[in-house]
């Protein structure tokens, strides 16, 4: 009867192990994971902007858009217009500009004035329009300007499962993306 019991001890105290051994070896890999998500800002420029109260107006908009990350993992490059509108698709999974629209900041240089100006926006709903993209916006902080000159929009980073570059859908023809060293 007590070697039952202490046989029984031992195989409850050696499941324990297995499982805390499984656990500590799951965690230790999502930490690993979760250091190498890459997330990935952009840069719109346009010569000029115009805006109102609902919506943004990058004017003769770059047709490049600039990405890139920072550590633990560099990447930079550039997108064609179209692969960035693509960011917006709903069906491309929950990370993803379409189901959680990124906060900007926008940076236009004013006539008249020697500093640019700011203000911070969410963004959603980009159309092309011509040789514009036009946002649909919400001011966060800052003051809107109506309308500006030199116009750069810093857009939030999107991470793994949506973003471009090495290792991401938007990879091919529309992509251009360069690995750099840690």
């Amino acid at each position: 009867m007590k070697t039952y019991r202490n046989l029984s001890i031992l195989i409850a105290l050696t499941s324990v192990l297995i499982l805390s051994g499984l656990a500590m070896g799951r965690a230790e890999e999502k930490k690993k994971t979760d250091e190498n998500k890459v997330q990935l800002m952009f840069v719109q420029t346009a010569d000029d902007l115009k805006a109102d109260g609902n919506t943004l107006r990058l004017v003769n908009v770059g047709q490049q858009t600039l990405y890139f990350s920072d550590r633990p993992v560099r990447i930079a490059g550039h997108l064609t217009m179209p692969a960035y509108l693509d960011e917006w698709k709903a069906g491309e999974g929950p990370d993803n500009f379409g189901s959680d629209p990124p906060n900007a900041t926008l940076s236009v240089y004013e006539s008249g004035r020697h500093e640019n100006t700011l203000a911070v926006v969410k963004i959603s709903h980009p159309v092309i329009d011509g040789k514009d993209l036009v946002y649909s916006y919400k001011l966060i902080e800052g003051t809107m300007p109506k309308a500006g000159g030199a116009t750069a929009l810093f857009v939030d980073w999107i991470g793994v499962g949506g973003g471009v570059g090495p290792g991401f859908h938007g990879v091919g023809a529309g992509a251009r993306g360069v690995g750099l060293a840690r």
